[in-house]
This record gives C-alpha cells, sequence and structure tokens, in this order.
C-alpha cells in the first residue's frame, strides 16, 4: 500500500493537489466534554466565573478550523467558505458539533476535527477552575460529501 503524503524515498511530503478540480465539500465532527455537575448546573444558569462559555468556546472553533493549516504541517491551505460550531449543554457536559464547507480541491474534515477539538478545548479553559477532571471524548468526523469519495456518514450518527 501507498501512502500519498510519502515520497519514494518515506520522507513526508504535501500531496499535490493542482490538478485537482475544484469542488463542494463539506464536513462534520463531533466531540463531547464531560464535566462534573456543578459544572453542567453553573453552564445552565450562566454562573462561570470565567464568563460565556459557550459563546467564547463557539468563536475558538471557528477561528480554528480557519487556521487548521497553521496546526497540522501536511494540511492543505483552503478557503473556509463556511464553518459553523454549536454546542448543546447535557447533563453530563457539553456535545460539540462543527460543520465546514468549501469549494476546493481538497476536503474539509481535519478543519472540522480541528474546529470541534478547539471548541472543546477552550470549554475545559473556561471550567477547568470549577473541574480540574472535565475531560474531551469522543471527536470523530461524523459526515462528509463532495470530492472523488463522494458522501459517507458514521454508522449509528
Amino acid at each position: 500500500m501507498s501512502f500519498t503524503h510519502l515520497d519514494a524515498a518515506g520522507r513526508a511530503r504535501m500531496v499535490d493537489v493542482t490538478e485537482k478540480t475544484p469542488t463542494v465539500r463539506a464536513a462534520t465532527a463531533r466531540g463531547f466534554v464531560r464535566c462534573a455537575p456543578a459544572v453542567v448546573a453553573a453552564l445552565r444558569d450562566g454562573s462561570v466565573p470565567k464568563g460565556d462559555v459557550l459563546a467564547v468556546a463557539r468563536i475558538a472553533g471557528i477561528q480554528a478550523a480557519k487556521l487548521t493549516p497553521t496546526l497540522l504541517p501536511l494540511a492543505h491551505v483552503i478557503g473556509v467558505h463556511g464553518a459553523t460550531v454549536d454546542l448543546v449543554v447535557e447533563d453530563d457536559g457539553v456535545a460539540v458539533e462543527g460543520t465546514v464547507r468549501t469549494a476546493d480541491r481538497t476536503g474539509v474534515e481535519m478543519e472540522a476535527l480541528t474546529a470541534v477539538a478547539v471548541a472543546a478545548l477552550a470549554v475545559v479553559d473556561m471550567v477547568k477552575g470549577m473541574d480540574k477532571s472535565t475531560s474531551i471524548e469522543a471527536v470523530r468526523i461524523v459526515a462528509k460529501e463532495g470530492g472523488r469519495s463522494g458522501a459517507w456518514r458514521r454508522p449509528g450518527e
């Protein structure tokens, strides 16, 4: 099996997508921030000492999607034409979902994953003083569309 991120000598390289035709693509990722009941209560009533956790996390996730190639050395610089990050407080923490869209030569799965991971990190940062055991779980791609491989949805999502 050959990997497109390796040259003939086995060295890492950025895949050349110059000849690919831009197409509309999207990817959605999800993750979860597990929090103590006291943190969930504070998130629900808006009493987290650092402020509006969900607003900060939403903006952090959107910004992160746009910075993905800065963080991941082999990720392509692409136009992030749309990015949404939604956070929902649940009984045992915060569900995070991010969707990124583009019309470009390569997919946005890494951008969606980065958006969710950084939004989750922002939640942790905002509540860590209340609960040091807060953790991030199950960051994963749940759907993608466009490109050569077409649409895909994670079973059960």
